[in-house]
């Protein structure tokens, strides 16, 4: 059973950046593809990135492509989601999510979500 916990939301004005955290517990994180999802209020969740276990493959939403960047630490059991540039349309719960495979086929564990909200 994998524990996930994400850190790092938080209030920003258009154009500035943030650093969400997600720390895993619980289980081999190596051995997970890792991802974020975000939800906005009265949407559906929607994928944002992910990353396989060695941090060498990436994918990303059209919507965030050249903006975020997600990165893992297998030392620290944590994966990271860079946002730049942000946008208000970027405001919305990130959940981070782990899958055992790659490409990722279903997320099993999931964090309880950190807010973060754009001010335009």
């Amino acid at each position: 059973q994998v524990q996930l916990v994400e850190s790092g939301g938080g209030l920003v004005q258009a154009g500035g950046s943030l650093r969400l955290s997600c720390e895993a517990s619980g289980g081999t994180f190596s051995s997970y593809a890792m991802g974020w999802f975000r939800q906005a209020p009265g949407k559906d969740r929607e994928f944002v990135a992910a990353i396989n276990w060695g941090g060498t493959s990436t994918r990303y939403a059209d919507s965030v492509k050249g903006r975020f960047t997600i990165s893992r630490d297998n030392a620290k059991n944590t994966v990271y989601l860079q946002m730049n540039s942000l946008k208000p349309e970027d405001t919305a719960v990130y959940y981070c999510a782990a899958d055992l495979h790659w490409p990722p086929r279903e997320y099993n564990y999931w964090g309880q979500g950190t807010q973060v909200t754009v001010s335009s």
